[in-house]
């Protein structure tokens, strides 16, 4: 099953993305609460899946999935939106995001993106 990086600042979506994810089976390598933390680990990990959030300190997400994609061209990144985030998903889509869920986390829709994306 895949490796899994989750990268958001809230805790409770962390906490929910990770037991939905583990639930399927797929394995949590690291978790990340900002996208500058998030770029770091995903270099030291090298995960197969990043579920990266939008909106976060330090760096953001956008700004982080630019970094990590500059880095390493063939990385996986599941961009999470919370609801009325249209323009920075685009923007997101335009920086080489692979996919795209929104909060609030639907199981089956999660799912079906991660699988999507490793495939």
């Amino acid at each position: 099953m895949a490796r899994i990086l989750v990268v958001d600042d809230s805790r409770t979506s962390r906490k929910i993305l990770k037991g939905i994810l583990e639930g399927e089976g797929y394995e949590i390598v690291g978790e990340a609460t900002n996208g500058l933390e998030g770029y770091e680990k995903y270099a030291e990990l090298k995960p197969d899946v990043v579920t990266m959030d939008i909106t976060m300190p330090v760096l953001d997400g956008i700004e982080s999935l630019k970094k990590i994609k500059a880095e390493f061209p063939k990385a996986k990144v599941v961009m999470v939106t919370a609801a009325g985030q249209k323009t920075k998903m685009v923007e997101a889509v335009q920086s080489g995001a692979d996919e795209f869920v929104s909060k609030p986390f639907e199981p089956n829709q999660l799912k079906l993106v991660i699988e999507k994306v490793i495939s």
